[in-house]
């Protein structure tokens, strides 16, 4: 395809390489609108196999590949349900598929996060026919090695789990759950487990005061292990300690969605249906801005997921118009 060539709003070189010194204090005084490359086609499909949505992208512990959770060729209808092609795929740096597995185990896979040790963690955003409202926890070959929630049992207690969205893992291995979506049916709630699997703690309901959720669609955390999460319906990001004690609540990133932190404490927030915010993680500046409406004139431009890499090359999945994005600066 044609590449499209982004205009992101001032600050996003600083945000990507780096916060304070000479170069951002240049780009507060003298704001500049920096050029980046869109692209959907970088990422190949196995032969015969299209895109549908993809709805989490997490960098591998290496910093170059790429795992990319995807619904099995659909957006928001059957997804996996009626399909056993592998949702979880891996990518190297020149979009060649290496690996992928999870064909006929999920309904509607909807998070992914990946751990120190490279291991893809799963959560099934529905549940029925004995499967789905379900986190699960693959070595980065593809195995099983754990499970949590009662596959296609929604419930409230500590071994199960309704509508889960989003995972992470802390430094320390501990496993924290975003349980519930949009939605009425469905729990609001941060659980949390140790690292092999046994019930710690939880927190949040359904609500709009400090540390209440509607709709925690994604974690993250930041360099000091304060947890992160996307309380989309909210319009703002809460930010917890692992105890689940509030820290504090922004409103300056939009409707977020999805959520990445890189070790610097650069935070990217997939803006839903807006673009990609990017701002410091340590004090909440907005600093840049890919709006979506340059990612494709053809998309329904719905982003939900991003990531970056150790190249600074930004990952986007697009859920509605069903395209994995790769945003780079032009060589």
């Amino acid at each position: 395809m044609r590449a499209r060539h982004l205009c992101v709003v001032p600050f996003l070189a600083a945000a990507l390489f780096g916060s304070g010194g000479h170069f951002e204090a240049e780009a507060q005084s003298n704001p500049r609108v920096y050029s980046y490359e869109g692209r959907s086609d970088w990422a190949r499909m196995p032969a015969g196999r299209s895109w549908g949505s993809p709805t989490g992208v997490k960098i591998h512990p290496d910093g170059r590949h790429l795992w990319v959770l995807e619904r099995c060729g659909d957006y928001n209808g059957p997804g996996c349900a009626e399909s056993d092609l592998d949702p979880v795929l891996l990518f190297d740096a020149d979009g060649r598929l290496v690996r992928s597995f999870g064909g006929g185990m999920f309904l509607f896979p909807h998070g992914i996060a990946v751990d120190r040790e490279g291991n893809v963690w799963v959560t099934d955003g529905r549940g029925g026919d004995g499967k789905g409202h379900i986190v699960v926890k693959f070595s980065p070959q593809g195995e099983v090695l754990l499970t949590l929630g009662q596959p296609g049992v929604a419930g409230e207690g500590r071994n199960t789990l309704n509508r889960p969205s989003d995972v992470a893992i802390a430094q320390n291995g501990d496993i924290f759950v975003a349980d519930g979506h949009t939605g009425m049916e469905t729990n609001m709630r941060i659980v949390k487990y140790a690292p092999d699997g046994t019930y710690i703690k939880e927190w949040g309901r359904r609500g709009s005061a400090p540390g209440e959720l509607n709709g925690a669609h994604g974690l993250a955390f930041d360099s000091r292990g304060r947890l992160f999460v996307a309380d989309r319906e909210n319009n703002r990001v809460q930010i917890f300690d692992q105890e689940g004690n509030f820290v504090d609540a922004w409103t300056q990133f939009g409707t977020p969605s999805g959520l990445f932190v890189t070790p610097d404490d650069v935070l990217y927030v997939a803006d839903y249906g807006a673009g990609i915010r990017i701002g410091n993680a340590r004090d909440g500046r907005v600093t840049g801005f890919i709006a979506a409406a340059n990612w494709d004139t053809q998309s329904v431009r719905v982003g939900e997921s991003v990531a970056v890499d150790a190249r600074g090359i930004i990952y986007a999945g697009e859920n509605a118009g069903m395209k994995l994005m790769r945003f780079e600066v032009p060589r």
